[in-house]
């Protein structure tokens, strides 16, 4: 106990000392916004009273929305896509995590517009950059993030030019990987842009390596801050939303000359979408599908979402629940020995490879990086000793194709849903439900999941709301993302994965997520950082050392709190 004592010591001395510039506490989307206190206990009384708080915060998007859309910085944005369309250049979105997961929608928008317009000799004009490749579009790949040299090297690779936009997006705007590859791009000569979600100033005063990229006068930055998060930390809410909205606009902003579609009014829109969304009815209906998923996994059941057009929207939402909530993430076909993921995703029609083909628009981009190309970028000797298993073999592995398996529905209870939208409604309906139809026989339930405004289908949880059309289906991804969001935020909020407004389930695979949890469990234990974050080592340190017998882990901060109570 002796070692594994000062080896804990060394690692708070560590992070306290050397790695002041990951605490964060003092970022508005890292504090825990006031109009959503005591978010866990409304919850569980009254879930129609926790959605409305929870979706009140959004509110805070459409004023600094129409502040960022009359800006002179976005109109450069939008005049560099155009020209970079003009000039045969690339368009390129670089982000982690959730803004990785963005880039990745963003890409794929454009690239399903193309296909709908037959405009195939502009497919490949846009594309992402996701920490860690698309294999991360998964699971979360584990410190990438920290490394600003791994950003650079996905920036290089992806043969940055001159006649390229090039837009790194970090919700914090402090993300190491995302702001090597900004850098990269600005040295390869592209037009560079830096969105984010906190205030420049602040971010400039506090943090050296974000000063040095928004003071870079090859970069243009454009601060989309609206404040704290409606989950302390939850990046994946608001953040993204108006990143979402101000990005999507930008694209859809430069296609009017070939495809007259104009949503001229994008705040109205996106605040009359909301206005559906808190119409009694919608959430009544929200508030059922919230209690009919947490009595599905209370029971210690799965489920199963099928999706066609809007696989990625709601891919994103689930795979961003594990490390949220902690919960067990996304497994393997073939891994008999990992606890299943509550929820997974798959296309009923298509086979895996090609499942992934059409929800991404491409092939799959995976890394092929090896011990050698992690000991040259400066990786840790963990991550030089044991190279992360992300190349596109292993992502194939997470079978969401049409592939049976009996994992998701062999024990009771076992849902199948299926989410549509008005695009689904517009393609192969027929095709898709015919499949479905097929696969949740194997299911002991089922439901059909509309996002929109068609008529009812009988079993189907139906959220009513106005979705305009647009080239590249900008509200309805925004549609289906405030819905998803809302449905599994409330879900954990009344399962006791949310403590107040608080993620009390986190996991702490980066930098950034040890100080939330150091914060966190000053906050809820009443202990100093130092202290908290030599609590934090401890429990890490018991859980890495633990043999969990193929149950998920435990958080850190509960395993924290859960000792301190005995």
């Amino acid at each position: 106990m002796g070692t594994s004592m000062r080896e804990i010591d060394k690692k708070t001395e560590h992070f306290i000392k050397e790695e002041a510039q990951f605490h964060l506490g003092f970022l508005p989307t890292e504090q825990p916004h006031p109009e959503t206190s005591g978010l866990d206990k409304i919850c569980r009384e009254d879930t129609v009273a926790g959605i409305e708080m929870l979706l009140k915060v959004d509110r805070d998007i459409p004023p600094k929305a129409s502040q960022v859309l009359d800006s002179k910085e976005f109109e450069r944005l939008t005049d560099s896509i155009k020209k970079s369309l003009d000039e045969g250049g690339k368009i390129v979105f670089s982000g982690c995590g959730a803004t990785g997961r963005l880039s990745i929608l963003l890409e794929a928008s454009w690239r399903n517009l193309c296909r709908r317009l037959n405009l195939k000799e502009m497919e490949d004009r846009v594309f992402s950059i996701m920490t860690g490749g698309d294999y991360a579009l998964i699971r979360s790949v584990e410190s990438f993030e920290d490394y600003a040299s791994f950003g650079r090297r996905q920036a290089q690779d992806m043969g940055i030019g001159t006649a390229d936009t090039f837009i790194g997006v970090t919700e914090g705007g402090e993300t190491s990987s995302v702001l090597g590859s900004v850098v990269q791009a600005a040295d390869d000569g592209a037009r560079v842009f830096l969105i984010f979600n906190n205030p420049a100033q602040l971010l400039c005063e506090r943090i050296e390596r974000s000063r040095k990229v928004i003071t870079d006068p090859r970069v243009t930055s454009l601060d989309l801050c609206t404040g704290p998060m409606a989950i302390a930390g939850s990046t994946r809410m608001q953040a993204v939303t108006i990143e979402l909205l101000i990005l999507g606009y930008a694209l859809e902003k430069t296609l009017i000359s070939f495809t007259g579609a104009d949503s001229k009014n994008p705040v109205k829109t996106f605040t009359e979408l909301l206005d559906d969304l808190t119409k009694k009815d919608s959430l009544a209906k929200l508030a059922n599908f919230v209690e009919y998923e947490e009595g599905i996994y209370s029971r210690n059941g799965l489920i199963t979402y099928f999706a066609d057009k809007n696989l990625l929207d709601i891919f994103t939402d689930t795979t961003e629940r594990a490390p949220t909530f902690m919960l067990p993430p996304f497994v393997k076909y073939d891994d008999n020995n990992s606890p299943q993921s509550w929820a997974f995703v798959k296309n009923p029609i298509y086979p895996t490879e090609k499942a992934w083909e059409q929800v991404l628009g491409r092939k799959p981009r995976c890394l092929k990086w090896k011990k050698q190309d992690y000991k040259l970028l400066g990786a840790s000797e963990k991550i030089v000793n044991n190279p992360p298993p992300i190349n596109l073999r292993e992502m194939l592995r997470f079978k969401i194709g049409s592939e049976k398996d009996k994992k998701r529905f062999g024990r009771k209870p076992s849902a199948a849903i299926a989410v549509l939208s008005a695009s689904d409604m517009a393609g192969e309906t027929e095709r898709f439900l015919d499949a479905f139809n097929i696969h949740k026989r194997d299911f002991s339930d089922s439901r059909i999941f509309f996002i929109g405004e068609e008529p009812s289908i009988p079993g189907t949880f139906n959220i009513l709301c106005h979705i305009k059309k647009s080239p590249i289906n900008l509200w309805e991804h925004l549609a289906v993302k405030l819905v998803m969001n809302t449905v599994s935020t409330i879900t954990m909020a009344r399962m006791g994965r949310i403590q107040s407004n608080w993620m009390s389930w986190v996991e702490t695979s980066n930098k950034k997520l040890i100080d939330r949890a150091t914060r966190l469990i000053g906050e809820l234990a009443g202990l100093s950082y130092e202290d908290a974050c030599r609590e934090l080592f401890t429990s890490i340190y018991e859980i890495e050392n633990t043999d969990w017998k193929g149950e998920q882990p435990p958080s850190p901060v509960q395993h924290v709190l859960s000792r301190l109570r005995k």
